[in-house]
Parts: C-alpha cells; structure tokens; sequence
C-alpha cells in the first residue's frame, strides 16, 4: 500500500464520509444529550458515534494505516499512512442547530497532508483535495479568488476567544487590517475560502485534526495555508493556522501576524 498514490485512497475517504453523515443527520436538532469533556469543550453521541463507524471501516479496509480522531484517540500514528479524523467539527454549532459544520477526513502520509474532506451532511455539500489534483466541491473543480489587498479581504475565525495573549495581538492587528472580520463558521470557513467565497482564515488553538483535511482542499483550490510562521501544516501540533486564497495575500497577512 506504501507504493500507491493519495488518489488511491479516495474511495475509502469518500466511504468514511458516507458512514459518518447518516449518523450524524440522525442527531442532528434531536435534542440528544450534551456533554463536557475534559477541556469543557461539549461532545455529543454523533461526535462519538460516526468517529467510531469511520474507525472501523479503516481498520477492516486498510488494517496498517494509523487513526489519530478526536474522540476516541490515537491508533498506530507512526504508521506510514495516517487517518486524521474531526467527526462533527463545530459541535456548538451542532448543538445549537446551526448547519455550519463539518466532517473532517483526511489521510496524511508520513505526516504530511494528501487527502482531504470536508462533508456537510444536513447541507449535502462535500468539498475534497487530493495532493497534486485540483480540489472539488460536490464533484466539480473549485478555485480561490484573487484578492490582492488585505483592506479588500473577508476574513473568517471561529471565535475572537480562540486567541490568547500574544495571539490575541496578534490576530487584532490582522482583523483591523481587513475589510470585514467574520465569526462562526468552523472548518466551513475553509470550504467557502477554497470555493472562492472568502479570502483569509485565521485561526488558533486547533489540534492536527481541526487542519490536516483542509490543507489538500486549500492547496488544490489555488490557496496557500500554513502556520504563522508560514512553514507547512503536518501532524505536529502547532496550534496556529492562517488561510489564504491568494498566495501574495497570506504572504501580506503573515507579516502582520508576525508583527
């Protein structure tokens, strides 16, 4: 398996996405349970529930590959290949029955990020990257938009709250930099960028599998995405990511971030 292509894997993402969304929409404003986890982020029985139907279609359809999920932990990530899976990324956004979130699947090999989804199940909206392929939203081609000027970029976070301290700063000189600082959309933000709806995200506080489905996605759209310190985005926990349409851009909003 080591000697196939990202492309290769494709169906089996594809699958994942197909198992997760039922489970998902079956939840989804029916009043299910919420609960707190460690961190006192809220978790919920479709978070739990389809990360699990994902995790054992890979460990019948590809035994050797390693799972790093939200929910139920890490499984052989010194694998060659890795999945990375955010089952419902967005739960208060779930829980509080707004359709802006996501799966996030996405298939790294040997930590890098080649294979991405992006699946909106209530919305039937599904944007996918392969490495070196251009990325498609609902099977047809996608690209970014130019935006060469930071006073003329829409720009998403989640939240304001997700920056503390320095890159709370940090991200304010950003945000008073562009046209319009917008809130809430999740990984959303990131498929609405690579369709060339939006020009910048900008985020922190996020774990490897809030981002390793969005960089094949971003990239085969046209787009650019790294941490603040424009190095590339791979299983390291970094924390930080800036998103960018338009390469010269990022490149502008980089170098606010940096100050």
């Amino acid at each position: 398996m080591a000697e196939q292509t990202p492309g290769a894997f494709l169906d089996l993402a594809h699958r994942l996405a197909d198992a997760a969304g039922p489970i998902i929409k079956r939840h989804f404003r029916s009043g299910a349970a919420i609960l707190d986890k460690a961190d006192a982020s809220p978790v919920t029985i479709a978070d739990r529930d389809s990360e699990a139907a994902m995790r054992a279609i890979i460990a019948k359809e590809a035994p050797d590959h390693g799972i790093l999920g939200e929910e139920h932990g890490a499984d052989r990530i010194d694998a060659e290949y890795v999945w990375v899976l955010d089952p419902i990324d967005g739960t208060k956004s779930f829980v509080t029955g707004k359709p802006l979130f996501g799966t996030l699947i996405a298939l790294t090999h040997r930590g890098t990020p080649v294979l991405g989804i992006i699946d909106q199940p209530v919305l039937n909206e599904r944007w996918v990257g392969v490495a070196g392929q251009p990325a498609r939203f609902n099977g047809q081609p996608i690209k970014t938009r130019a935006c060469a000027a930071l006073t003329e970029a829409w720009m998403y976070a989640t939240t304001p709250q997700m920056f503390v301290g320095p890159d709370e700063a940090a991200y304010n000189r950003l945000a008073a930099a562009v046209k319009f600082p917008l809130y809430g959309a999740d990984c959303y933000a990131y498929g609405l960028l690579a369709s060339g709806w939006a020009d910048l995200v900008c985020e922190a506080s996020l774990k490897p599998y809030d981002w390793c489905a969005l960089v094949p996605i971003v990239e085969g759209a046209g787009g650019k995405i790294t941490d603040w310190q424009g190095k590339p985005l791979t299983l390291d926990p970094v924390g930080r990511v800036l998103a960018a349409g338009d390469p010269a851009l990022h490149a502008q909003a980089l170098a606010l971030l940096q100050g």
